[in-house]
């Protein structure tokens, strides 16, 4: 879909949306439409349940004294309490419902409104930013024409004065939003054609946005002494990776020191390994790379917007299979930090990848801090369901900014506990520590969140648990049904805020 961008005027052609406030107070657009239509708005208001809520929608076809098809009443409800998001999930409505009602381009209107913090021309922006993300559909693999059949809405064309402000605030967004999309490309692929190779290809793609990418084989990681990576991977026909993508978006000197560092889990596919799951459900182990994918994501959109940081992601990628050379129950390996781990469930897997990243990752570019991310405990979802992720830290001003930049998108992260009791779970009586805890199902996420602190140093670092955000069976205005791009908007607007300007 196309997106422009104008100074107000009533279209002649296509839809046209306008806003309505709460309790039907019409837009001064909004009025405009009504005279123009002798009245045609109120009558419409009047005869139906319409009343100008965040949601709400009415539309009005082929609308007398005027050129357009039809009219679509838009409720956003109090002034006082409209954000950003509420524009975007308005946005992302309005598409979805004028695509299935067959139509192909849409003006919508916004006027000047007195907001505390925000202008109108970034409602304007957020208005597009919200269509383009609703209309994301995975269709790689559809052949049947009825269901494969292309949206019809072609081009939005957003109104408002200072259109000019409005279209290149939209810009880094689109941006954003196309980050967004490789994450829930990467999420939705089946494991056949996403494995750890074909995934570090995707990768290696991005150099074409400045973005430098390395990879590292089973063999450079097996000199740096990554025995906790490789062993999971080792019962896989598919080799391991260790993919490392830079981004340096500041010149000269400042260059590629103490880079923001973001690291993934991706785990392509996770049978459990020997440790083996039950067969119903196992297709969505698919999207065990969300993590990775995540990271990746954030790597294109920082690109793509230019963004004025030193960057740098990095994932492990590996498939966690059964055949005879697959790690067992009672293995013992040795991480690259030195550190023995005794394995007593191969499918407490992602944390054994992130253990060798994190330390690689500390260890090679002493980064301001690291972020990881990583769908990796069933256990998350029990305690936060799926309207936030799990955050652990060893940082309180950065778990403050994340759950700021979280609030912001509608992107929500809730921080739980870390202490030396829960430590006390992964100690083992035969290594320097076991990969699960002693406590049975009890505190599973932050038992998972102390092991991988073992592999952080004095570096301020957080722990994202994505398992239930990176995938979604319902669907919402900005976010579709299966891979939701979750982490990519939340840590892009924690980079915006916190390091852009420093």
């Amino acid at each position: 879909m196309k997106f422009a961008f104008s100074e107000i005027s009533l279209p002649k052609r296509g839809s046209l949306a306008v806003t309505v406030y709460e309790s039907n107070e019409l837009s001064p657009t909004a009025k405009a439409v009504d005279k123009a239509s002798s009245g045609l708005i109120q009558k419409a208001l009047k005869t139906s349940r319409f009343k100008g809520k965040k949601g709400d929608y009415l539309e009005i076809l082929a609308p007398e004294g005027l050129g357009v098809s039809r009219v679509i009443l838009i409720g956003i409800g109090k002034l006082s309490e409209l954000t950003q998001t509420d524009v975007e999930a308005a946005g992302g409505s309005l598409a979805k419902k004028l695509n299935s009602a067959g139509a192909q381009g849409v003006t919508v209107i916004l006027d000047e409104m007195k907001l505390k913090g925000l202008k109108v021309t970034d409602l304007a922006a957020s208005m597009a930013f919200g269509a383009k993300l609703g209309t994301y559909r995975f269709r790689k693999y559809k052949t049947d024409d009825e269901e494969n059949s292309a949206p019809t809405l072609t081009r939005m064309t957003v109104s408002c004065k200072g259109s000019a402000a409005a279209r290149k605030a939209f810009a880094d967004m689109e941006a954003v939003a196309e980050g967004v999309f490789l994450t829930r490309d990467l999420v939705s692929e089946p494991a056949n054609e996403l494995y750890p190779e074909s995934f570090a290809a995707r990768c290696k793609e991005l150099t074409s946005l400045g973005i430098k990418v390395e990879i590292l084989n089973e063999a450079k990681m097996a000199k740096l002494g990554m025995g906790s990576l490789l062993g999971v991977g080792q019962g896989s026909e598919r080799e391991s990776s260790l993919v490392v993508m830079h981004w340096n978006g500041l010149p000269g000197k400042r260059a590629a020191k103490e880079p923001l560092a973001f690291v993934g889990k991706g785990v392509c596919f996770d049978t459990g390994g020997i440790s083996l799951k039950p067969g119903p459900g196992m297709e969505e182990m698919k999207w065990d790379m969300g993590g990775a994918g995540t990271v990746t994501g954030l790597m294109k959109a920082l690109a793509g917007r230019k963004a004025k940081v030193n960057a740098v992601g990095v994932i492990g990628l590996v498939e966690n299979m059964p055949d005879g050379n697959a790690q067992r129950p009672g293995d013992i390996v040795k991480s690259m930090s030195g550190q023995t781990i005794e394995i007593l469930n191969t499918d407490a897997e992602g944390r054994l990848v992130l253990a060798d990243a994190l330390w690689y990752t500390q260890d090679r570019f002493k980064p301001k801090f690291m972020i990881d991310l990583a769908t990796l405990t069933g256990a998350i979802i029990i305690s936060l369901g799926h309207e936030n992720a799990g955050l652990f830290s060893n940082d309180d001003g950065l778990c403050d900014a994340l759950f700021a930049a979280g609030e912001a998108v509608g992107e929500g992260v809730w921080r739980l506990p870390m202490s030396k009791d829960y430590a006390k779970q992964i100690k083992s009586p035969i290594a320097d520590m076991q990969n699960i805890g002693t406590g049975g199902r009890g505190a599973g996420s932050i038992v998972a969140a102390e092991f991988l602190q073992k592999f952080v140093n004095d570096v301020p670092w957080a722990h994202l648990d994505i398992a239930g955000m990176a995938w979604s069976k319902a669907d919402k205005p900005t976010v579709p049904k299966g891979g939701t791009g979750y982490g990519v908007r939340l840590l892009d607007r924690f980079v915006r805020d916190n390091y852009e300007n420093s």
